[in-house]
């Protein structure tokens, strides 16, 4: 195939999936935010060094190329796996060993998990008597965990939690899980939702709008004007997904560096800092750091101070990537040093707080207002992971101190 028989295949620039063939076969199944920019981009001279010889071989053998758009890039991805599964094309088999592929999984539970797992371990992760369905495969983690992200802001499930136990876990003060673990959803409630998951997983998001549709019509009737409005949004959220930060070829926060800062001492004393770095929204422990205080902060109950020093010596590093948010635990005392710290450095980084409430959960986001809606999951991610790893340290390094 050559780049000028494309034009008789008038490729909308809009999202879903394509197929080259040979003949009837399918040779290949790919998916794209732009089926024009996509496809077209098979026919650029360095086609071998970016893509790879097979995929030169592939689009020199074709003759013949079908697609179909989609609503959304995210449902792309999901008839994408499907249609892979089904026709097994050749060259989608040779770029990447089976085992390496992702699945979705839907546990046979009383309270149903959702779970990303790797082919490999699908074996050993869950016993085939436990799996309820799955979804797959997905030849791309990042994409995969992206579009779960996602969907799960619409749709919360439970992964880790346990049921019942009456407490909220993590991603419930985040919103992510619906309160299996705090009992604040009904175990109809929750079926529901699992039910409306594997809707959308299964490329039926036509089928599960006008189910929503439904039930908002029956919670209204019901005077449930709270729980219609709630459904409403998701019916919204749904049907407007290529407004949210979606898995888009040239999305921002694919791989984007977020790190975060947090210090722990003992009544001002044995101070030490932590950094710790989220990487395309997946913690990045090979990239945490330690640092003991040593300046007039470690000696008193000063925050600011401590914090002045340990920015001050994480940029010292010239040889470390610099990320796109920096990450600060506190209020607007921290907020302040932080950005005082960087713009004295020459650095135009955006930088916002974790403020917390009296529990020390997570209250409120301030600082860059745009960072704080478009990074919200990850921020609080990468301040749990600090708190957590600064305690860690901080444990370890008095236990040193009293043994000797």
């Amino acid at each position: 195939m050559i780049l000028a028989d494309l034009k008789q295949f008038n490729l909308p620039d809009e999202p879903g999936v394509y197929f080259f063939k040979r003949g009837k076969k399918t040779t290949y199944i790919g998916k794209a935010t732009s089926l024009r920019d996509r496809v077209r981009s098979y026919f650029s001279c360095d086609l071998a060094t970016t893509r790879g010889v097979a995929i030169l071989n592939m689009v020199a053998e074709s003759d013949g190329l079908e697609f179909k758009t989609t609503n959304s890039v995210l449902e792309a991805l999901i008839l994408e796996a499907a249609l892979i599964r089904n026709l097994k094309p050749k060259y989608n088999t040779l770029q990447k060993d089976d085992k390496s592929y992702w699945y979705v999984v839907v546990t046979k539970e009383k309270w149903p998990r959702v779970l990303m797992v790797r082919e490999k371990d699908l074996a050993t992760a869950i016993e085939p008597e436990n799996i309820k369905q799955y979804f797959g495969p997905f030849p791309n983690a990042s994409e995969l965990k992206e579009a779960l992200k996602i969907i799960r802001k619409i749709i919360p499930w439970r992964d880790k939690c346990e049921p019942e136990i009456g407490k909220p876990c993590f991603n419930a003060q985040l919103g992510l899980c619906p309160g299996v673990c705090a009992g604040t959803i009904s175990h109809r409630d929750y079926l529901k939702n699992i039910r409306h998951f594997t809707l959308f997983f299964s490329g039926k998001t036509e089928v599960l709008i006008k189910a929503l549709e439904k039930e908002m019509a029956g919670e209204a009737k019901k005077k449930n004007f709270e729980q219609a409005g709630k459904i409403r949004n998701q019916i919204f959220a749904l049907t407007h997904i290529n407004d949210m930060a979606m898995i888009k070829e040239n999305r921002q926060t694919r791989g984007v560096r977020i790190e975060a800062y947090d210090i722990a001492h003992l009544a001002g004393k044995e101070t030490i800092g932590v950094m710790t770095v989220i990487l395309g929204g997946t913690p990045e422990k090979g990239a945490y750091r330690k640092f003991i205080i040593k300046g007039a902060g470690s000696k008193v109950v000063n925050d600011t101070l401590n914090l002045k020093e340990l920015l001050e010596r994480r940029l010292a590093h010239s040889e470390w990537p610099l990320p796109v948010l920096f990450v600060i635990d506190g209020g607007k005392a921290q907020l302040n040093v932080a950005k005082k710290v960087l713009a004295e450095a020459g650095y135009q980084i955006p930088v916002v707080a974790v403020t917390k409430d009296e529990h020390h959960r997570p209250k409120e986001i301030i600082g860059d207002n745009i960072s704080a809606r478009d990074f919200e999951t990850d921020i609080l991610l990468a301040n749990a992971e600090a708190h957590r790893f600064a305690i860690a340290f901080h444990r370890r390094r008095l236990g040193r101190l009293y043994r000797s």
